[in-house]
């Protein structure tokens, strides 16, 4: 929908946001004291200088300066814009994304009008379910009890060609709506029938699609109905019959069951990829909460995408028959480009004879969930597959496998996870690592990390351990005493930059610091004061604000966003707020001296006449006057 994102929404979305979740579910996370730390996934390192800060949900890397907020990691790590960014945060949480400043287009309306319908007939199939006792005995029969069928929505479409047609197809608009969704179909022409216009759909010219079958609705990430799968109860083909192609559903980028997973689980973990409607409701029915399903298609990158947003490890899970295994070596090479380091992908292979939804009733959770953890690592498959179509015993045959193996390790983004699946390679063709990497024209080296090499706050910058900077924990300890040496300068660069910093590290602490002296500041013309005006306004106005929050407002202002992310980076002395607000107060008032005794005598008189003056205040209000009378030196 088009439109300016509130900033209320920014903040909303923020507060209900755990960066450490978010980052963790991309990048291996540890516990480091108050904070998380990773080797950093912008630029190759082996020593982690990557920090996380759940209290300032904050991200800092001080090996090449990467920083920002939740937004900002999906922004730079996964190359999303900022309104996509912010679309997966707010379905992470469950929210809808709401839109100001431009009217709703037309398309907005339509399509609104579309998630309307298929919430209707989502609704329609529920109640045709409780009514068809055919239909619940062949849900229990399959297993099912009716707490899975009302969380997932299980509903029954009737026989019949017209059911849809005479509930919600009463008007030329209602079936042309209809068969925009994909729930009609067309009817071919015979000869001899008057020539419709373009677009129209009287009720003789479309039939129901889904016709004595079990329903299952698709949901997207906010839980709208996008499609539906149906499954035959009695013999039929096809067994299972989706939605076509819509405006609303694109079976290449949905996954069924992901929505209900997000709702069930807090965090998810892993992601168990199956074959079937039946499949997902079955497992979630058994306790496994995190299956989800491609839609009558294969794997697709789109997919991948989508799940490695969710988390980093995917099971792929096949039946053990020929066509499982074919399925799952084309789910490989749709992988490979996805596999990188941070990442797991593994292929579970079932008895022959079950799949997912026999097994978990066989078997129960924790044998099934036994398998999932001993599934076989996509570079175990990778090789062994390969392997079982040569002679290793020959040396033709592992030269063959060399060769095959070439342009499938091609599309492995280079770095450490290419490296160690070069080296598995390479125990089966029995050569050194490096020796056939570079004879397979694999010795590229690590990746870039992101294209942050060079940038503000990279080694090659000179920002780096400079004023606003600081080091990492446990590292080398020379950029922190020269910031020690510089704050100690007490430059007055220096003090409104540690002022900036106590500022937006702990907003709270702003309160310390009176509204007649921020409008001081402000006052001042001076570029540095202004913008610790405004933070401590912005702090003022907001007492709960968090500063991941007072970041985001300055998002469109990039040179004072990117100065105050490394501000917020600094290492500061940890204090309580009333102690910060004393230290933040004190600062202030020192910088205001600092601005002259005219100006800081007019302030002081203002001042009084609106709050009044401290003790301190009045001394130094006496001592001003004092100064501009005549004759004083």
């Amino acid at each position: 929908m088009a439109g300016r994102i509130p900033k209320s929404f920014i903040d909303e979305l923020l507060a209900r946001t755990d960066i450490v979740e978010v980052i963790g579910s991309r990048v291996p996370l540890r516990k480091a004291g108050r904070e998380w730390k990773a080797n950093c996934p912008f630029h190759g390192e082996k020593t982690p200088s990557f920090y996380v800060s759940q209290q300032k949900q904050f991200y800092h890397c001080f090996g090449c300066g990467a920083h920002g907020t939740a937004l900002g990691f999906l922004i730079d790590h996964d190359r999303m814009s900022f309104p996509d960014a912010v679309e997966d945060l707010a379905n992470r949480a469950g929210l809808e994304v709401p839109r100001e400043g431009q009217a709703e287009t037309t398309r907005d309306r339509l399509q609104d009008d579309l998630f309307a319908l298929t919430a209707n007939v989502d609704q329609h199939f529920r109640d045709c379910l409780k009514e068809s006792d055919r239909a619940k005995d062949y849900l229990k029969s399959r297993g099912l009890v009716g707490e899975t069928a009302v969380r997932y929505h299980l509903g029954y479409a009737p026989s019949g060609w017209d059911n849809l047609v005479r509930k919600f197809g009463q008007t030329e608009a209602g079936r042309y709506a209809l068969l925009s969704v994909g729930l009609v179909i067309e009817r071919e022409p015979k000869p001899g029938d008057a020539q419709r216009s373009a677009g129209a759909a009287s009720s003789a010219g479309v039939y129901d699609r889904f016709r004595d079958r079990v329903m299952f609705p698709i949901r997207d990430s906010r839980g709208r109905v996008v499609g539906f799968g149906g499954r035959v109860i009695d013999q039929g083909e096809p067994k299972y019959l989706n939605s076509p192609e819509t405006p609303l559903f694109h079976k290449g980028r949905e996954l069924y069951g992901l929505y209900e997973a997000r709702q069930q689980l807090r965090n998810i973990a892993r992601l168990l990829v199956v074959e079937g409607y039946m499949d997902v409701v079955r497992l979630a029915q058994a306790g496994i909460h995190y299956a989800v399903a491609t839609l009558g298609t294969s794997t697709t990158p789109e997919h991948l995408n989508r799940m490695f947003r969710v988390c980093g490890d995917v099971v792929f899970c096949f039946d053990g028959d020929k066509a499982g295994r074919t399925a799952a070596w084309r789910a490989l090479e749709t992988a490979l480009p996805f596999a990188k380091e941070g990442r797991q992908l593994k292929f579970l292979f079932l008895p022959e004879g079950h799949d997912p939804d026999t097994l978990v009733a066989e078997e129960g959770r924790e044998a099934f969930e036994a398998r999932v953890e001993h599934a076989m690592p996509l570079s175990e498959y990778l090789v062994t597959h390969l392997a079982s179509q040569v002679e290793l015993d020959t040396v033709d045959g592992r030269a063959r496998l060399a060769e095959i193996a070439r342009p499938l390790l091609g599309r492995v983004p280079e770095g450490v996870y290419r490296e160690l699946l070069v080296d598995r390679l390479a125990r089966e063709v029995k050569m050194p690592a490096p020796r056939l990497a570079a004879l397979l024209g694999l010795d590229g080296g690590a990746a870039s990390g992101g294209g942050f090499g060079g940038g503000p706050g990279s080694a090659g910058s000179g920002r780096a351990g400079g004023p606003g900077s600081g080091g990492a924990p446990g590292g080398s300890s020379a950029p922190v005493r020269r910031v020690a040496r510089e704050a100690g300068r007490a430059g007055r660069g220096t003090l409104v930059s540690q002022a900036i910093a106590r500022v937006v590290q702990q907003p709270r602490a702003a309160r310390a610091v009176e509204a007649a002296e921020v409008a001081e500041l402000r006052a001042s013309g001076e570029r540095g004061l202004e913008v610790l005006a405004e933070l401590i306004e912005s702090a003022h106005a907001e007492p709960n604000l968090l500063s991941a929050q007072l970041l985001e407002r300055w998002r469109d202002r990039p040179a004072e966003h990117e100065r105050l992310g490394e501000l917020a980076a600094v290492r500061l002395p940890e204090l309580d707020d009333a102690a910060v607000g004393r230290e933040l107060a004190g600062a202030v008032t020192r910088l205001l001296q600092e601005l002259g005794p005219d100006r800081r005598l007019e302030a002081l008189i203002e001042k009084a006449g609106q709050v009044g003056l401290t003790d301190e205040e009045k001394l130094e209000l006496r001592a001003l006057q004092v100064r501009r009378r005549p004759g004083a030196p």
